[in-house]
């Protein structure tokens, strides 16, 4: 990959796949497109390459890239907020916004990796495969599905590969805000010394996966033979209270859940990827086991940002 285009760039999972672009392709140039939603230039500080400022959704950034030619696109502008309910915004921005990438990559014969999303399941009890996708419980995971079909009527004028990330959480989603992950939420909580805050009775199951494992697992879907929708997990679900048992490990603390009741309808209480397919396509599985995932985010990331936060030199 001699030039690499990255829609997002600036985001949680975008920054770290910039980054590591940029380290494992040094002598390649890569663009990010980027309009600074729940992001900040603060997560590329290091990056060489270029950075434009629109909003993937419309159409006047094509214009600035008519001439450029890209080997690869890694499209992950997206709103990733599940709690915003405009429709329309939900709907025009992620899949407009795939569209309009889309057409850039007909025209630079281009390889296009985008973020897909395991909301685009609904509510499962069982292992989520690729097949069983289509019934989602909000109008995020909806547009996804929705792109996911969209990735379809490309599939014989481009190679495209849509990665359905599961539940993400690690370095540089900080700007995410209220979007962030939810193990970031309570290591703050927990970080200020409060009891964590999570609804009753914390046995809903998640299938975490830490952003380093999800960045590994992007590039090298670059690598597919063929047009395909991947799963994204560690394959396993884990409880909110084993989060919280990891947390307190890796902080070493002894805080004890504050439960509450949920408000939200439309929740996942389990999600789980079968990484059946993902391991016969790109022979990827995850390094890190959401414990020990926990314990590198918090140690190597959360507690030095905090001291550094709390030092009288700060």
């Amino acid at each position: 990959m001699k030039n690499i285009l990255v829609t997002g760039g600036t985001g949680f999972i975008g920054s770290n796949l910039t980054l590591e672009l940029q380290s494992r392709y040094p002598g390649a140039f890569i663009v990010v497109i980027d309009d600074f939603r729940g992001s900040s230039f603060k997560n590329l500080l290091g990056f060489k390459g270029e950075v434009l400022a629109f909003d993937v959704a419309q159409r006047d950034w094509l214009k600035v890239l008519e001439d450029r030619e890209f080997d690869a696109i890694f499209h992950l502008a997206s709103i990733t907020d599940t709690t915003i309910l405009d429709e329309k915004k939900m709907i025009f921005d992620n899949v407009e916004g795939f569209r309009n990438v889309l057409e850039l990559a007909l025209e630079t014969k281009a390889d296009v990796v985008y973020a897909s999303s395991a909301g685009a399941y609904g509510s499962q009890d069982t292992p989520m495969k690729e097949e069983d996708a289509g019934k989602p419980n909000n109008v995020y995971g909806f547009s996804k599905w929705v792109m996911d079909q969209l990735a379809e009527s490309y599939s014989g004028k481009l190679k495209i590969v849509g990665l359905r990330y599961f539940n993400v959480f690690g370095p540089r989603e900080s700007f995410k805000g209220s979007a962030a992950s939810m193990i970031y939420q309570l290591a703050q909580q927990m970080l200020a010394g409060r009891r964590p805050r999570i609804f009753k009775w914390g046995d809903q199951r998640r299938d975490f996966i830490y952003a380093k494992d999800v960045v590994e697992a992007t590039i090298t879907a670059h690598q597919a033979k063929r047009n395909t929708v991947l799963n994204v997990g560690t394959g396993q679900a884990t409880s909110f209270n084993e989060v919280i048992e990891a947390l307190n490990e890796a902080l070493g603390a002894h805080l004890e859940p504050d439960y509450f009741d949920n408000p939200y309808d439309f929740y996942q209480n389990f999600t789980q990827a079968d990484m059946t397919r993902t391991k016969k396509e790109i022979s990827f599985q995850a390094k890190f086991t959401t414990r020990e995932g926990i314990l590198d985010y918090v140690r190597n990331y959360l507690l030095p940002s905090r001291q550094a936060e709390t030092s009288p030199t700060a």
